[in-house]
């Protein structure tokens, strides 16, 4: 019997030469990734520890990106225990760079690897053929001490993608439409990986895209096949793969979908959760107070261009605020040199420095009672964007922008 791409990886972090699923196993992690969110509780608990040591430092990378700059007192000590720490201890270290999950992707992320990381997002690593997956800060100071932990090998869900995205519509599109057809609970603790003829034409960022919110259907890692898209990418950063997996043509799947990307419109998430999806053309009728275009899932600078393109020669709806954030420094010295941050500012647009800033909702553009949101970002729980009784709705980066544009959520081909 054949492995899915999952269980080709687990199965080389634990040594063995085949898993299935259901087995537990032990295993060596490639690499280990802690934000500001969590960070200081993780030292908390190892200086308790009757013997601290770290098994491996080179295997670990810090990044502060939630808080950036810190909001208050309480945020400034937590972070300077974090960077304390790092320092200490030769920790690869970020700060002011970027999202956490942008900057792995960019710089260190390869095809084959298992990595924890202590934040729910880290399955975006799947664009680039690695398990990534989300772990509490309990779990990440024992791989962090040991240098291994157990995973329960998951299920996997394939989606074989065909055809090709019609023109205005994104690959945040495609996951928003995937998860409300299988719900926020649909992929449970499985892995959901994307295969078929329809990947030729998916972007590296459309790929981090889809990847990145497949937690919001309860997945416990996403994973995509390594193609000459992925080289590409990896030969353009530096880096070579760990190991490029397929599954194989007898592995057995828990389910298997089968979605023809040309039937795909504009999506929009309706509140309070990422399952309530709509067309966006639905939501015509809602007056938005803030436009959000950045986030883990839609920063990089072909959402920057996408935006910009949209709103190039238009300005911002009066009464909206519209905050532009790049996912990255680099993100962000790219759109300044194509000029994109100067036509989203002509816009009437408001420029932020990268980070999570509105998609994490407690530093940056917090949203007050009453008011509503339009967001790349990758949640719209209650409360998630600020006061409790105010209204998220998630939409891609060209939604967002013509949003920001009319003034109550509408779709790019409308303006």
């Amino acid at each position: 019997m054949g492995m899915t791409i999952a269980e080709k990886i687990i199965a080389r972090a634990a040594k063995k030469t085949s898993v299935r699923a259901g087995d537990i196993h032990t295993v060596e992690l490639d690499r280990l990734m802690s934000n500001d969110g969590t960070s200081h509780l993780t030292v908390a608990k190892y200086n308790n520890l009757k013997n601290p040591r770290i098994a491996d430092p080179g295997k670990l990378v810090w990044i502060v990106d939630h808080n950036v700059p810190s909001d208050s007192p309480k945020t400034a000590a937590s972070q300077k225990v974090m960077r304390d720490f790092a320092r200490e201890h030769g920790i690869d270290f970020y700060e002011g760079a970027g999202v956490c999950h942008q900057i792995m992707l960019e710089k260190y992320v390869c095809p084959g690897e298992l990595i924890f990381g202590a934040d729910s997002h880290t399955c975006a690593y799947g664009a680039l053929g690695a398990f990534g997956t989300g772990v509490g800060n309990t779990d990440y100071l024992y791989a962090m001490v040991t240098g291994h932990s157990w995973v329960l090998v998951p299920e996997t869900i394939r989606f074989n993608l065909t055809g090709k995205l019609p023109e205005g519509v994104t690959a945040r599109d495609l996951i928003l439409t995937i998860i409300g057809m299988i719900g926020a609970n649909g992929a449970n603790y499985k892995a959901m990986e994307f295969v078929g003829d329809g990947m030729k034409d998916l972007t590296i960022s459309d790929r981090i895209a889809i990847c990145n919110l497949c937690v919001e259907a309860g997945a416990k890692t996403a994973l995509m096949e390594v193609d000459e898209v992925t080289l590409a990418y990896l030969k353009e950063h530096g880096r070579e793969p760990k190991a490029c997996f397929k599954s194989d043509d007898d592995a057995v799947f828990a389910a298997q979908y089968d979605i023809d990307l040309s039937t795909i419109v504009p999506i929009v998430a309706k509140p309070h959760f990422v399952d309530n999806v709509v067309p966006a053309k639905e939501c015509t009728d809602v007056k938005i107070d803030e436009a959000f275009l950045g986030s883990c899932n839609n920063g990089r600078i072909e959402d920057l261009r996408l935006g910009a393109s949209v709103i190039r020669g238009r300005h911002v709806a009066p009464g909206v605020r519209f905050l532009v954030v790049p996912a990255s420094a680099s993100v962000y010295r790219q759109a300044l040199e194509e000029g994109i941050l100067e036509t989203f500012m002509e816009a009437g647009a408001i420029i932020m420095n990268p980070n999570c800033s509105v998609c994490w909702g407690s530093c940056q553009g917090v949203i007050g009672e009453g008011e509503v949101l339009i967001s790349t970002g990758t949640r719209n729980f209650k409360g998630r964007a600020g006061h409790k009784d105010s209204f998220v709705y998630l939409g891609s980066a060209a939604t967002v922008t013509a949003s920001a544009v009319k003034g109550f959520i509408a779709t790019a081909d409308m303006l």
